[in-house]
């Protein structure tokens, strides 16, 4: 006969973090990745309690191309914050985990030093759910590892497309990693990518790349002329580094830092967690409406209808929405 498995005490789980438990890390994790509704309410009062301890950290997003040389760059760039002192978490936000029901990440001998170091913590995203599902727990991991005592957190992007905005709407600073020798690949740059991003980093500028990343990061350079910063207080730089000799990452970290005390000193810096906070709390009350309507008894099996119906042209997509508003208790 088997027993039900108690459920989590938010209370001692919080301690035990606190302490700076990595197991009671790991465990705080599964709780807010939990789908059961009894789970959800538990890391709620768990998030709620740790409150208080979250927000110190420097939360950096990462992106780039397959190929670019993110997770080496990352092993590397954590491997040298650890050496100097720092705790560092990596996270993931990886869209193609709702397709393939796994995550890119979950191999961590892509990142063979930070894997095995005392100072870090690895976690992939969630292995299912919407991107905004995806986004959501990951912005609550960060959390949970502040509270634990990790003082940098490095988001990796591990999909494309809109995974880059989303990363850049819960960081601090975006980095984008590009690849040496721009030239036609500077015309498949997309113009949001270089909009939203606070660094540029031509990546394997090592031996005989060295001269192609130095004309790639030109290349990047001039293109920037052309668009408007996102703050007045920062225009971005575009510089060359070497994940895999360990070449640049310095320099690269000193922007990071040079950037956080000049949006502290002009106000920007909350200004724009403040913003993240709000739009969070959009994102998860559309998330949670979307789940109610797909769980109501008195829409669930007329959803289903109406999404026949719309796709065979036989309903107007705008009569369809009237009709679940309408069923939802939601009037214009």
């Amino acid at each position: 006969m088997t027993t039900k498995a108690q459920a989590p005490d938010p209370a001692r789980l919080a301690a035990d973090l606190k302490a700076g438990q990595r197991a009671a890390l790991a465990r705080a994790i599964t709780l807010v990745e939990s789908k059961k509704a009894e789970h959800r309410h538990l890391a709620h009062l768990l998030i709620q309690e740790l409150l208080p301890l979250t927000g110190r950290a420097l939360r950096v997003g990462i992106t780039g191309v397959p190929g670019v040389g993110k997770s080496t760059t990352i092993d590397t760039l954590g491997s040298n914050l650890t050496s100097a002192g720092h705790k560092v978490a990596v996270l993931a936000v990886d869209p193609s985990s709702t397709r393939t029901g796994g995550s890119i990440l979950g191999d961590k001998t892509r990142m063979a030093r930070l894997a095995v170091d005392p100072g870090a913590f690895i976690r992939p995203s969630p292995s299912a759910g919407t991107l905004g599902g995806v986004a959501a727990k990951t912005r609550e991991t960060m959390l949970l590892c502040e509270a634990a005592g990790y003082d940098v957190i490095l988001v990796e992007t591990v999909g494309i497309g809109q995974s880059e905005t989303t990363v850049a709407d819960m960081v601090d600073f975006f980095l984008v990693l590009m690849l040496p020798g721009a030239g036609d690949e500077l015309q498949g740059i997309k113009k949001g990518v270089l909009e939203i991003a606070d660094m540029i980093a031509v990546n394997k500028a090592e031996g005989e790349g060295a001269n192609r990343a130095r004309s790639a990061a030109a290349d990047y350079r001039a293109a920037l002329h052309i668009l408007a910063p996102r703050s007045p207080t920062w225009t971005p730089p575009v510089i060359t580094v070497s994940g895999l000799a360990n070449e640049g990452l310095d320099h690269l970290w000193e922007q990071v830092r040079v950037y956080r005390d000049r949006m502290q000193a002009s106000g920007e810096w909350q200004e724009r967690r403040s913003r993240q906070q709000v739009a969070w709390m959009w994102d998860m009350l559309q998330q949670r409406m979307m789940e109610a309507l797909r769980s109501n008894a008195r829409t669930a099996d007329r959803l289903k209808s109406l999404e026949t119906e719309v796709r065979e042209g036989r309903t107007a997509v705008s009569l369809a929405v009237d009709e679940l508003a309408g069923l939802m208790g939601l009037k214009e």
